[in-house]
């Protein structure tokens, strides 16, 4: 597999998508994928990231007419509902029809006019198929897929993840195989067995403060006490509910922002994410949604959520289409990205993939690995703005003066779904043991400095959080203020207490991030 520049292609014939949307001009995200022909050589790919490029030799040319390039491209490069939806508004139908009538019981066939029908609302002129057999849209070896839903009038099995409304594709890569092989659930719950009811009690009381604060604090949102302690009892009642439907996530928003800004539907004026530069001056990173596109795409969203879960679908699967999907809609005018965060969990709780009465600190991974979370919001915002035309008035409201709702709704989270696996890895593998095994150190901490000197439990979580702070060492200040009773005798072996509970070291315990008590 040789790799090169993903635009290394010229010379080559454009099949397939490339070709259709070259031919009609489309505007639209790029495909996963792009195919051309070689006139020399032999057939190879091209992988730049997580898209690819097939170079095939002419032996695969599919020929000229627009049916040619529609089977190669459902044939070799999968399926892009963005790119057939809007090429179907721009063909004569007429067309389609006598390629379907030509081969009325081919497979391909069949799908293309499933398709033109599912994505239009508009029947073709042709009657239903007489053929038995039915054939399964996607590949099931391909992608995630959910319960199929057979379609009499083409004889097809539509087991797409959603509607016209909003669906998204998730390819079965081998990184999102190797993953699920490796079962982290299970894993999860090895670790939490690992630890006594106690140690897991306590520790779930500091998650949820850490969850809030850490999902605030990747927005530079520092929340008063009370908007933090409604969303943390909101967190406790994320494996309790489902709160994926519009009652709920306007609970979520009005418990997570400041109550002047709170909404009572879903907002109506244009929003965006954009980062002042200079006066006068701003960046625009993400535009989201038109207003009018909101309700259509979220009851498109809510119809989507219902069929993956009922379908049995991977919970990290399910969580990546549902929680990238929702903060792609901005469907508020804030609190998009903290109720986004919260789905995570929310989706994990309800599909029995986080143990039961726990949670992942997977908000506390994001923040601390912050460049990779922003680029996984980027794989879709990045290639999504060349395709909006806005205007931004000098009271920075937004005008968005094309169409753009097709963008959204057909979103390939497969990229998505891969770097939230490895959130999730991280966070049960080093955040959660991280914690827990704190606690740990902390009780034996505690347990031996109460040997040493019998003072009141406030005052050895002090000296134990001080000492952490200062590798492993009372700091003079406080030995001389809060601590100034005990002997340099008793000081001395208090410290060797909590070094040899936190070994290592003390101070390689605090680059941890571990809490303080």
């Amino acid at each position: 597999m040789k790799k090169t520049n993903f635009n290394d292609t010229a010379g080559l014939k454009p099949v397939g998508y490339s070709e259709l949307v070259r031919r009609y001009s489309l505007n639209v995200l790029p495909h996963y994928s792009q195919a051309f022909i070689a006139q020399k050589g032999r057939r190879k790919t091209v992988i730049d990231r997580h898209r690819k490029t097939e170079i095939y030799t002419i032996k695969y040319d599919p020929g000229a007419g627009l049916s040619d390039h529609l089977t190669f491209a459902l044939k070799f490069e999968g399926l892009n509902l963005e790119i057939l939806s809007l090429l179907f508004n721009a063909i004569d139908e007429k067309e389609l029809e006598a390629f379907i009538k030509a081969a009325p019981a081919g497979k391909y066939a069949r799908k293309i006019w499933f398709l033109y029908e599912f994505l239009t609302g508009k029947e073709l002129d042709l009657p239903a198929t007489k053929v038995t057999n039915y054939v399964d849209l996607l590949d099931v070896t391909k992608y995630y897929t959910a319960k199929p839903i057979p379609e009499k009038r083409q004889k097809i099995n539509n087991n797409l993840l959603g509607d016209r409304r909003f669906c998204p594709m998730i390819r079965k890569t081998e990184t999102l195989k190797n993953y699920i092989n490796l079962r982290l659930d299970e894993r999860s719950m090895e670790i939490v067995g690992r630890y006594p009811a106690d140690v897991l009690q306590r520790a779930l009381s500091y998650l949820y403060t850490k969850e809030t604060k850490s999902s605030f604090e990747i927005e530079r949102a520092t929340p008063d006490q009370r908007r933090a302690t409604r969303f943390v009892e909101l967190l406790k009642l994320a494996d309790e509910r489902g709160f994926f439907n519009k009652p709920s996530l306007l609970e979520l928003q009005q418990a997570t922002v400041d109550e002047r800004f709170a909404d009572d539907d879903f907002r109506d004026g244009q929003n965006y994410v954009g980062q002042t530069v200079s006066y006068g001056s701003e960046v625009i990173h993400f535009v989201a949604p038109k207003p009018q596109d909101i309700p259509g795409l979220m009851e498109g969203m809510f119809y989507t959520y219902d069929h993956m879960v009922s379908s049995e679908l991977h919970p990290v699967i399910i969580a990546a289409a549902i929680s990238f999907g929702f903060v792609f809609m901005h469907p508020f005018d804030d609190g998009n990205g903290r109720i986004h965060r919260f789905l995570l969990h929310n989706i994990l709780a309800q599909t029995g993939f986080t143990p039961e009465g726990l949670i992942f600190p997977v908000s506390a991974t994001m923040l601390r690995k912050i460049k990779d979370y922003d680029e996984t919001l980027e794989l879709f915002s990045k290639p999504l703005m060349p395709l909006i035309d806005f205007e931004l008035d000098n009271n920075g409201k937004m005008t968005v003066k094309n169409e753009t709702d097709i963008h959204y709704k057909y979103v390939d989270m497969t990229a998505i779904a891969e770097r939230l696996f490895g959130f999730i890895q991280e966070t049960i593998e080093i955040e959660l043991v991280s914690e827990l095994d704190f606690l740990l150190d902390y009780d034996k901490a505690k347990s031996a400095i109460q040997d040493v000197v019998d003072m009141p439990d406030r005052l050895i979580d002090l000296f134990i959080r001080v000492c952490i702070e200062n590798n492993g060492r009372l700091s003079k200040k406080k030995r001389k203020t809060t601590f100034a009773k005990l002997t340099d005798e008793e000081v001395a072996k208090m410290e060797t207490c909590v070094q040899e509970a936190f070994r290592p070291t003390a101070d390689e315990a605090s680059s941890k991030g571990r809490p303080n008590n």
